[in-house]
């Protein structure tokens, strides 16, 4: 079996355009991500130490702060030199996106948490993972018809401020 493959991209390649609204969107991810970061580092600590509680202190905020701040959409998928498909990862590198992907398998341990921060914590993981792999995606139509500004939205919410009715509806409902 022979395999071509296409020719070599010409040296002369445009380097990325900003589109249009772009620095808005990301300077307004980038203050969604320190709120949310804000709202983790607020919950309660462990009654005794271990490490989930040292991890979700330190390790997660930070890990959703920096995610949130270092949104690129030129690193999108694309075609590499050789003519294969580059995965692009939206400007979040490969060790926050696994601080963010192990969210689900530790939330177990925080058992001093309510289920209400555990569901709010899951979302949090998951808008920020999401938002970066929709600007790796296709950063245009996430930029352009305002979805990063929706999950945006949908983080801010997820991270309001804790509602006591809320732990106790969710204390009943269990």
């Amino acid at each position: 079996m022979t395999i071509a493959y296409l020719p070599l991209p010409a040296d002369d390649v445009p380097p990325y355009e900003p589109w249009a609204g772009e620095p808005e969107v990301l300077a307004e991810a980038a203050e969604a991500g320190r709120r949310a970061a804000a709202w983790i580092r607020s919950l309660p600590a462990a009654p005794t130490p271990r490490p989930v509680g040292t991890w979700l202190a330190g390790a997660l905020p930070a890990a959703v702060e920096a995610a949130m701040g270092s949104l690129d959409p030129a690193q999108c998928d694309r075609m590499g030199p050789d003519g294969r498909l580059v995965e692009g990862n939206g400007g979040v590198d490969a060790g926050t996106t696994s601080t963010l992907t192990v969210v689900p398998c530790v939330l177990s341990d925080a058992d001093w948490l309510t289920p209400d921060q555990h569901i709010r914590l899951l979302a949090v993981a998951s808008i920020t993972t999401g938002i970066a792999r929709l600007l790796a995606d296709d950063p245009g139509t996430a930029i352009l018809h305002g979805l990063v500004a929706r999950m945006c939205a949908t983080l801010d919410h997820a991270t309001r401020p804790d509602d006591p009715g809320l732990a106790t509806q969710s204390e009943h409902t269990l």
